[in-house]
């Protein structure tokens, strides 16, 4: 994610690019020394420092979109290929981030749902199909990043839910937040590119 933001055209932001990804980057130091490798420590201040770094990333992407708007309503946006290129890193940046967040938030965190741990996990906060038919092969099934990710990328393209139902408040507010952010990114970012284009 901070490649990708690094990677957003210079016109869309009249700022240093590379700050706001810095900061991502210094929250992203503690959570590589604890655990560089596996999840073998869990220390809540982690899980806070880890939820920091992704609330930085995601208020990081969504001032990439405004600088983006602003671009666009100025009058000054006569390049396709920049505004392309900038819709498709915001976009793709939205979705990772997103999938990221259903990955640490749902059941208290990657750590509490590894079943090596022997951790009681908090209630789920995302329902996955497997979790409601009772089908041979699926008994114990835990989610994966891979599903968090098809989650996000299907709220991203649906703009709502798909085959995975959120469950609580938290959940719902971030899939309406991530559902608006690649809506905004889509309809009023990529109409207007390809109108220039």
């Amino acid at each position: 994610m901070l490649a990708l933001q690094l990677a957003v055209p210079a016109d869309i932001l009249n700022a240093p690019r590379w700050i706001l990804p810095a900061c991502g980057a210094a929250l992203l130091v503690p959570l590589v020394w604890a655990n560089p490798f596996h999840l073998r420590r869990d220390e809540p201040w982690l899980r806070w420092v880890a939820l920091a770094l992704l609330a930085v990333m995601i208020l990081v992407n969504a001032i990439y979109l405004t600088g983006l708007i602003v671009y666009l309503t100025t009058g000054n946006a006569n390049n396709g290929a920049v505004l392309v290129r900038a819709a498709l890193l915001i976009w793709v940046t939205n979705v990772v981030a997103f999938a990221v967040g259903y990955w640490e938030i749902d059941r208290g965190g990657p750590f509490a749902r590894a079943p090596e741990h022997e951790r009681e996990m908090e209630r789920p906060d995302l329902l996955f199909p497997q979790m409601t038919a009772d089908i041979p092969g699926w008994e114990g099934w835990l989610p994966g990043f891979t599903d968090y990710l098809f989650v996000a990328f299907t709220a991203a393209t649906a703009f709502s839910p798909t085959d995975t139902m959120p469950l609580t408040a938290r959940v719902k507010t971030q899939m309406g937040i991530q559902s608006s952010i690649s809506f905004l990114t889509i309809a009023v970012v990529a109409a207007r590119a390809v109108n220039v284009l």
